[in-house]
């Protein structure tokens, strides 16, 4: 807000208000602004809802946006990852209707790949990057100097520099706990990535909730591949054979480490959920398919990336705003890879 409207009273007039009065995304306004690609109806709604509204434009965010490429950075941990795949299509679609381009990058969850990246990010001139960082790299991020905003996807930071867009993972991970213990399973073994926050939350999560029933939790780490998981996973559940202390169920951190997961059972000769229940993360194609079908967590992917650009258009507009982190919350699809203890 201007010092003039704190001294009038007046609430600033923002791009939300407009693309509210105009019926249409802020996106769409923010096209129109910048003399992108719009229906010529379409144009004439939102140049009516700017004098509606009484909006001025941020001059600070035109000139920045002036003064870079028009094109939206994004850097991903894993592109195989399906969870990833449907992001970076929402983010594209948004960029797209905006009249925008996309760089996307993925790291492989390298540290080392991303400070390449942010510094392909750097000459290329990018208005705005959306970013799904290891922990390594999110350690320097805030001490690094960038000069366009971030906006951080399935990641979360401190509270502070960066907007992001998270899934609410301990809520997330307790909702698949609560559904291994309520079809009778009690020895809940737990699998997660050793990169990312999200995998800290997701364990925090599943702690928290084998605490509340009073379980023992007991889980590892690994990278997060396929291969890593299914590698772990043999070597754990042989082991438990032998030892005769054999989980009844195990809850795994993404998609990429269920797939693991899933090969491994079937090197073992197990059948799930008969020898072992599985659940994880990512209601992908597959997972329905594999099986009895895969209970899993549903995660809003396409929610994550629309709001992963609102955000970033929003800080265009209004570089000085408080930060934001978007929390979305996850749905359990419960399918026969759960199924009750006989």
């Amino acid at each position: 807000m201007s010092d003039s409207a704190k001294a009038t009273g007046i609430k600033a007039v923002g791009i939300k208000d407009v693309a509210r009065e105009a019926g249409v995304s802020v996106a769409t306004v923010s096209r129109v602004l910048s003399n992108g690609p719009v229906s010529d109806a379409l144009r004439a709604r939102v140049e009516d809802a700017v004098l509606a509204t009484g909006y001025r434009p941020n001059l600070s965010a035109r000139r920045l946006r002036s003064q870079h490429s028009q094109t939206i950075g994004l850097i991903v941990s894993d592109i195989r990852n399906p969870f990833f795949t449907a992001v970076s299509r929402a983010v594209e679609d948004a960029a797209f209707q905006a009249g925008m381009r996309v760089i996307l990058c993925n790291t492989d969850e390298n540290p080392e790949r991303e400070a390449m990246y942010l510094r392909l990010m750097q000459e290329e001139r990018v208005t705005g990057l959306i970013f799904a960082p290891t922990r390594a790299t999110l350690a320097q991020l805030d001490r690094t100097d960038l000069d366009f905003p971030v906006v951080l996807i399935d990641r979360s930071a401190p509270a502070g520099r960066f907007d992001s867009v998270v899934l609410d993972n301990p809520q997330a991970a307790a909702l698949l706990v609560d559904h291994l213990h309520g079809q009778g399973y009690r020895r809940i073994a737990g699998l997660f990535g050793n990169t990312s926050t999200t995998a800290v939350e997701r364990h925090a999560g599943y702690q928290a909730a084998l605490a509340a029933h009073g379980l023992h939790a007991e889980a590892r780490f690994v990278p997060p591949t396929a291969e890593a998981a299914e590698a772990e996973i043999a070597r754990w559940l042989a082991a438990a054979q032998r030892s005769g202390a054999m989980p009844d169920a195990v809850m795994v951190s993404n998609s990429l480490l269920l797939m693991g997961v899933v090969k491994a059972t079937r090197t073992l000769g197990l059948t799930i959920p008969g020898d072992l229940a599985v659940t994880g993360f990512d209601n992908e194609p597959w997972t329905e398919l594999v099986g009895p079908g895969l209970t899993v967590i549903e995660q809003p992917v396409h929610e994550i990336g629309r709001a992963a650009m609102t955000l970033l258009f929003e800080r265009l507009d209004d570089p000085e705003r408080a930060t934001r982190k978007v929390v979305l919350s996850g749905t359990c699809v419960a399918r026969g890879s759960t199924g009750g203890v006989g």
